[in-house]
């Protein structure tokens, strides 16, 4: 959010990725001869039934018919944005046994490789467009692996590639049988409304289920799971089943875990249904300015954009009204104090927002934290405001190089914000509230991407809102992450989700209240938050920034979060009844649209 307009900020992630891989590529590896008794244990490699047996994220890959290596068909899968076109498909093989895996492929920089295998997980891939050419690897399967994904994939920005005749050849699998009890069940992280569960991963599972009480409450793919919405200071009894396609084993030996009591993090006195609005009070960014006396009534929680920086690292945190040369109907001084009191009488809530896209603030000291505490204090005693809102976008928070673990951050800039908003809230009490924008680039990206990543080469700012968000999780009050501005997202189904309609916002919120694995490390879940402290952040309009929802597929999407209807193909990971409201960029954007955002959450809520 900022006065100047969208960005997106994928291409540096992606252009440093591809670097990164193409430097770590593997060679293509001599394969072994099969012996007698190996078969192609690969379902459907020729793609002559279509796209039976393999899984292409989003709509990426399709069987056609020209051009074909053999038979009738083969796939053609499109890179797009965000999307490498990748498919896969889960195989069943034998342990300790050698696996020769093999595609012919037509295009540049595509890529075959299989995970899973137990031992090292092999890939290679191909520069050169041109005539088919055919890939090779091997790998041998670890001593309790059963099934491998083997996987195909293009790259960022590349044409269609083909792929036709991937067999993978060795001794035939075995049958597929239930899978055995999962053992070593124990809680890893607890809150006053969360229990984090892992578990030893079970030999033949495809998926496991988390059952509370007896009753079924999350089904993962990993072995570890974040159970979310459950009541501080209590205790609760878990089990876990292990599943694949041929069953679900019986349930583990149960663990309580008890809840933490309730922390700092509570509502702060707002509505079952929350409004959140942005009110440009220092600039007008081609909306208009809008008084603080005549927001309506409508906002519950009013941010005020914002509060910058006199430098990038200072800490030294500034806020004035917009002057009038920008702005000719801004209200003095002494009116806008006095229009905050009388929100705050009819029981709104007054932030000050610190940040926005022009507002870059780089906490690498701590002289810049302790200037950070001291001028924030300043401007909420001035303005007598009732708590803080954490907008830093662009690069004010970024992940150093060997800080891979989201729940011990190093990196300077991370922990001193970390610092500096307990000391506020301590300063300030449990009234106090704390509210964040950050965009998906640093929350739900952290699903792939975390840091600068094994290679060293991602960008650092991946998922780097991570580690504030938990570290700070039970003083927060409200999440609500830009669901705007933003490329294509993989959501936990692990399909790329795209801005602009009710299934990027379901998928993104969905995340957040579930929890997820950090780059993919079940053993770093980053845990759901409530649904009380979720709220959804779109643009009010068209003007306001990419990705702007029509009414009605917002609310399709509040639908399927808080009824669990009209949620099209996404399965959520619960139903979110809690969920909390709508934020907006902003009040002055929604009132140059007639109102249409505020409108349409009044009527949704009956208000």
């Amino acid at each position: 959010m900022g006065r100047t307009g969208p960005t997106v900020r994928f291409s540096g992630l992606l252009a440093t990725c591809t670097a990164a891989v193409l430097a770590a590529g593997a060679l293509v590896a001599t394969a072994p001869a099969a012996s007698a008794a190996d078969v192609d244990v690969a379902r459907n490699g020729g793609f002559e039934a279509g796209l039976d047996g393999w899984s292409c994220t989003a709509a990426s890959g399709a069987a056609v018919s020209t051009p074909v290596r053999s038979g009738t068909a083969a796939l053609k899968a499109t890179p797009a944005g965000h999307d490498n076109a990748r498919c896969s498909q889960s195989v069943t093989v034998k342990p300790n046994s050698r696996y020769t895996l093999s595609a012919w492929v037509q295009g540049s920089h595509v890529y075959l490789g299989a995970t899973g295998t137990g031992t090292t997980d092999v890939s290679t891939w191909t520069q050169s467009p041109g005539t088919w050419k055919q890939l090779t690897t091997s790998f041998t399967t670890g001593p309790d692996t059963t099934s491998v994904s083997v996987y195909t994939h293009g790259w960022y920005g590349t044409p269609a590639h083909y792929v036709d005749d991937l067999t993978l050849v060795g001794p035939g699998g075995d049958p597929v049988v239930v899978p055995a009890v999962p053992n070593g069940l124990r809680t890893t992280a607890l809150t006053s409304s969360s229990v984090a569960l892992a578990w030893n991963a079970v030999s033949g599972a495809t998926g496991y289920h988390v059952y509370r009480g007896g009753t079924k409450v999350a089904t993962v793919t990993g072995p570890a799971a974040t159970v979310t919405g459950l009541a501080a200071s209590t205790a609760y009894s878990f089990q876990v089943t292990a599943a694949n396609a041929a069953g679900e084993s019986a349930k583990s030996a149960a663990v309580t875990a008890t809840t933490t009591e309730g922390g700092g993090g509570g509502d702060g006195k707002l509505p079952a249904r929350a409004l959140v609005g942005y009110l440009h009070s220092s600039f007008a960014n081609g909306s208009g300015y809008t008084r603080m006396a005549d927001v309506p009534d409508s906002w519950d929680v009013i941010n005020l954009a914002f509060g910058e920086p006199t430098t990038v690292t200072s800490g030294d945190i500034r806020f004035s009204l917009c002057p009038v040369t920008e702005c000719p109907n801004v209200e003095s001084e002494a009116e806008f104090k006095a229009a905050i009191k009388a929100k705050q009488a009819a029981g709104k809530k007054v932030l000050i927002s610190i940040g926005g896209q022009n507002g870059q603030v780089r906490l690498a000291s701590t002289a810049a934290r302790d200037a950070f505490v001291t001028s924030v204090s300043r401007i909420i005693d001035t303005y007598g405001l009732d708590g803080l809102d954490i907008d830093f976008e662009g690069h004010s928070l970024s992940l150093e190089t060997g800080d891979t673990d989201f729940r011990s951050p190093t990196s300077p800039v991370i922990v001193n914000l970390i610092s500096a908003v307990k000391t506020l809230k301590a300063k300030y009490g449990s009234d106090f509230i704390l509210t964040m924008a950050p965009e998906t680039f640093f929350v739900q990206l952290g699903y792939q991407f975390y840091g600068s990543g094994p290679w060293g080469g991602q960008d650092p700012r991946a998922g780097a809102y991570l580690p504030v968000i938990h570290a700070l999780r039970d003083d927060l009050t409200l999440l609500h992450v830009q669901d705007y501005n933003s490329g294509p997202i993989m959501g936990l189904d692990n399909q790329y989700h795209s801005m602009g309609g009710a299934g990027f916002h379901i998928a993104m919120t969905d995340m957040l209240l579930a929890g997820f694995p950090v780059a993919g490390n079940t053993s770093r879940v980053f845990p759901g938050l409530r649904p009380d402290q979720v709220a959804i952040g779109l643009p009010a309009s068209t003007h306001a920034g990419n990705g702007h929802t029509s009414p009605a597929e917002v609310n399709k999407a509040l639908n399927c979060l808080i009824k669990k209807t009209d949620c099209g193909s996404y399965q959520t990971h619960g139903t979110w009844t809690d969920l909390r409201g709508l934020m907006t960029w902003s009040i002055n954007w929604d009132r140059f649209n007639n109102w249409e955002f505020s409108r349409n959450f009044n009527s949704y809520f009956g208000r």
